[in-house]
């Protein structure tokens, strides 16, 4: 078994402008926006990695990493006798290379003059906007053991996502021999792998790259360095380029884990925390999802009827049904008010009474969700003031649209952060 405290770094991409994400990611990087009520997407990977006994990590960042890096200050602090740390790395300009991360290979690259000063013989690359719950402890053992240079975390996945991810084909030994990126759907039937029995019975006959990859200090170095010193990303250049060359693994996942590339994935991904069964779960005591402590009350709920439904600490509802909608950190939703179906994520504070009343004798909504609102179908942001009657109802019979105060994508409403929706507002 190897010691993953001495011989694993991980590094944590925080992903470019996230454009697919908008509006969630207007004022915020991919990594620092809100899942689950309280927690952020970036808490998954570091999760990942300290259940795994992993605990030198760094997190590259280039967009909007402000909320990002303030979130990482408060929250992961090792104790002083630990080698232990969370740091963010930035994209910064030097004297041999001006211009910011051009892809997933060239953020490493250029942030290995900080990795090398560390001792270790793996370095373990994730990504920081996936939901997924994995021991890379038994990932890298079989690297190990393998005795492979490169290792990809890989999933099976079916014909309609195939398209959308690196595919791959490997060997009785689990060695890739061929990889493509992103196959258009035409030629998909040549790319059909042995995925076992039970996932071939749910159609999913692809093997995809979840972009989890191990790779050995010195294989990493040779590649971004000397072989291919310009190539920008990994699952374009890099991985295709190196499987002639190198003993290329994959490590087959079947577990739960799903990329948060885009608006409905997000709305998905959080909504299915409400079910029965999360196929996430959060009440896992081998597997903590680590984020900032927060000296929050308990929630607070008033004559409401609730089904299926996360509520985060500091709420106060006094909403009377809410329904298959997780409700974040310190939310508030008035009297009469009927949530269905959406992801509200709370607010960084709260209004005192004096300020409350300065607000509604400007007109102004309180802070959280008035009374006698109807909503269904959305994702509310940080910090609305959505006033009393408002209805926002999304669905499919809407089309996508860009409005200042909110964002329709695939019938879903997203509400944008600090939005300000007056009475009797309609969507």
């Amino acid at each position: 078994m190897i010691s993953m405290t001495k011989s694993v770094v991980s590094v944590i991409l925080g992903g470019g402008a996230g454009t697919r994400l908008y509006p969630l990611t207007a004022s915020r990087s991919k990594p620092a926006v809100p899942i689950a009520g309280k927690y952020r997407l970036v808490d998954i990977p570091i999760s990942n990695c300290m259940n795994s006994a992993i605990n030198r990590m760094f997190v590259l960042t280039q967009f909007n990493s402000a909320s990002l890096n303030k979130h990482i200050k408060n929250t992961y602090h090792f104790s002083a006798f630990s080698t232990g740390f969370v740091d963010i790395l930035a994209a910064e300009q030097t004297p041999d290379n001006p211009g910011w991360f051009q892809g997933t290979a060239d953020a490493v690259r250029q942030s290995l003059r900080h990795i090398s000063n560390l001792e270790f013989e793996y370095i373990l690359i994730l990504s920081g906007d996936q939901l997924y719950q994995m021991d890379f402890a038994e990932m890298i053992n079989e690297h190990k053991a393998k005795g492979a240079d490169i290792s990809i975390a890989t999933i099976p996945v079916g014909a309609r996502d195939a398209s959308e991810f690196g595919i791959l084909k490997t060997n009785e030994e689990n060695k890739i021999t061929s990889f493509i990126e992103k196959p258009k759907n035409d030629i998909l039937g040549e790319w059909v792998s042995d995925t076992g029995d039970k996932m071939r019975s749910e159609g999913r006959v692809y093997l995809a790259s979840m972009g989890i990859y191990v790779f050995n200090k010195q294989v990493l170095y040779n590649l971004l360095k000397e072989e291919y010193p310009t190539a920008t990303d990994f699952g374009k250049e890099i991985i295709p380029n190196s499987i002639a060359k190198y003993n290329v693994s994959s490590y087959q996942y079947d577990g739960y884990w799903t990329d948060i590339g885009n608006i409905y994935s997000f709305y998905e991904a959080n909504l299915a925390l409400t079910y029965e069964l999360p196929p996430f779960n959060l009440f896992d005591n081998t597997k903590t999802v680590y984020s900032r402590a927060r000296m929050l009350p308990p929630a607070k709920i008033s004559g409401t009827t609730l089904e299926k439904t996360v509520i985060a600490e500091g709420s106060i509802i006094n909403a009377s049904r809410l329904e298959n909608s997780v409700v974040g950190i310190r939310a508030r939703i008035g009297h009469g008010s009927t949530v269905v179906s959406t992801y509200i994520m709370g607010n960084d504070y709260y209004e005192t009474l004096e300020l409350m009343q300065e607000n509604i004798n400007k007109g102004v909504p309180r802070i959280g969700i008035g009374d006698r609102c109807y909503i269904k179908d959305a994702i509310i942001d940080k910090n609305c003031r959505i006033g009393n009657d408002v209805r926002i109802n999304g669905g499919k019979h809407l089309e996508n649209t860009d409005h200042p105060l909110y964002t329709v994508k695939d019938g879903i409403i997203v509400v944008k952060k600090g939005a300000i929706l007056p009475d009797g507002f309609v969507i």
